[in-house]
């Protein structure tokens, strides 16, 4: 949630503010301002009493508590390509723009809500609302995506995934061109303290890396690099 302030809030404390904007109480917005989810012109709000001027750009990253339904509906209008069946595993080829399951801010029209339409049998394989579901893709993320037909499958999949049996490599176009053409990068990332909606790497954040190759190179008037990435972690980025 962001916000620019008036004139009739200009000199208000920041958390005020932050109150105002979200309906939240001062302790909970102070609690908020704690974690780091409070910024002011992209900047981490370290204290609430600061006061904010006029044209300030207050931006509240208010934890969204979706309510997940007891029991996911089939819905057969969900749309994916199915590149593989067997009795045990189904793979999938996610499009772009299509939710791996339920959580927030999506509760329906998502591929768990697609396989349970294809294959029924699958809402009793692992969690209620991830059902089959071994392994995620974003949203703006499109590729083969492995599901379980069976507990068994699920929890031989999940092992294999932890133990790095199973392989994840993506193609992606970058900016710029890197300086070798092979390479590994590894840095924690985790969210950024300046922009609650990005990532970025960060000393607190989580281990990543990730080996890349540099298949072909755009030169200018757009300078730009298309790239081969195979993860050893998968990390939101």
């Amino acid at each position: 949630m962001r916000e620019e302030i008036p004139n009739a809030l200009d000199g208000e404390r920041v958390d005020r503010v932050a109150a105002l904007m979200t309906g939240l109480s001062r302790s909970a917005i102070a609690k908020l301002i704690s974690k780091g989810e409070v910024s002011r012109n992209d900047e981490t709000v370290e204290n609430g009493s600061d006061r904010v001027a006029l044209g300030d750009q207050i931006e509240v990253d208010v934890p969204v508590e979706e309510e997940i339904p007891e029991e996911l509906i089939a819905d057969s209008e969900v749309e994916f390509e199915v590149v593989h069946e067997d009795d045990s595993v189904i793979v999938v080829n996610k499009p772009i723009g299509l939710v791996v399951h339920p959580g927030a801010g999506r509760s329906g029209s998502t591929l768990a809500h697609g396989l349970l339409a294809r294959y029924p049998e699958v809402a009793l394989v692992g969690e209620f609302d991830r059902p089959g579901i071994v392994h995620r893709l974003d949203r703006d993320t499109s590729g083969l995506l492995i599901c379980a037909r069976t507990n068994e499958a699920l929890a031989q999949l999940s092992q294999d995934l932890s133990d790095r049996r199973i392989h994840r490599s993506y193609l992606t176009i970058v900016a710029g061109c890197p300086e070798a053409p092979k390479g590994t990068i590894e840095a924690p990332i985790g969210r950024s303290r300046r922009a609650r909606t990005k990532m970025t790497v960060t000393e607190d954040g989580r281990e990543a890396r990730t080996h890349y190759e540099l298949l072909e190179t755009w030169r200018p008037p757009t300078q730009a690099s298309l790239l081969k990435c195979t993860l050893d972690t998968g990390r939101t980025h």
